[in-house]
């Protein structure tokens, strides 16, 4: 039986090999692709499909013909951007199920917000096709973890370094106390992505562009070991 989700795919594919037999430019072929999801609850919905793909081992692992990869040539049209840690078990892409030119991924390490890290989605909103910004933390991140640590160990650390666990220990102060050490960790990754959600939205350019309702900020939770992501859409979610 054919798989209805993969009819888009091969309409679009088709439509570019059509395009390339009569000789279109690369910026024609560009123009063929648009944004997978045209708003941000589509974009909400694709990426907690492709993410019950993932952890369930049904995903597609989009394959990238020759055509699809022209079609990015000249552009590209991602319809989510996702700040995520650095962390080398959280790749992107893959815990989504997405592929070539759908999501535009800032990764640093505790998914902190930056200058570089907050240009980049800026961009990401002015200049491409996003309807979702989401802010993703992990189980076991190694950052929040160093944001816990008491002040004589965290200024044992490289200095910029020490800056960048500093930017999460707002989040992580004056957490309520939480026996089992697992629980206070994801507890304590939940509110810096809470935290970082809440500077964001702070920012110019994402407060119009959310008012406007182009984009919506969102925060998520990857659990390493059950490849699930948990997220994090209402407003009482998100309240730091």
């Amino acid at each position: 039986m054919d798989d209805p989700a993969a009819q888009p795919a091969a309409d679009l594919e088709r439509r570019i090999l059509d395009a390339i037999r009569r000789g279109a430019s690369m910026e024609d072929i560009a123009d063929i692709k648009e944004s997978d999801e045209a708003t941000p609850e589509a974009a909400i919905r694709a990426l907690k499909d492709g993410n019950a793909r993932f952890f369930s081992g049904q995903a597609t692992r989009p394959d990238v013909s020759a055509n699809d990869r022209r079609a990015q040539i000249m552009g590209q049209t991602p319809y989510a951007a996702i700040l995520a840690c650095s962390d080398s078990r959280v790749p992107v892409e893959l815990v989504f199920d997405q592929g070539l030119g759908q999501l535009f991924v800032v990764r640093v390490a505790g998914n902190v917000v930056g200058e570089s890290g907050l240009g980049t989605l800026e961009y990401a909103i002015r200049h491409l096709d996003v309807h979702l910004v989401v802010v993703m933390g992990h189980e076991a991140c190694g950052a929040v973890a160093a944001a816990l640590l008491p002040e004589e160990r965290v200024a044992e650390e490289p200095e910029h370094l020490q800056n960048l666990i500093r930017r999460i220990q707002p989040s992580v102060q004056n957490m309520p106390p939480i026996r089992d050490k697992k629980a206070r960790m994801r507890e304590a990754v939940l509110n810096n992505v809470r935290h970082q959600v809440s500077i964001l939205r702070s920012q110019t350019v994402i407060q119009q562009a959310e008012a406007s309702g182009q984009i919506r900020v969102i925060g998520a939770y990857y659990e390493i070991g059950s490849g699930a992501v948990d997220f994090l859409i209402d407003e009482e979610d998100l309240r730091p």
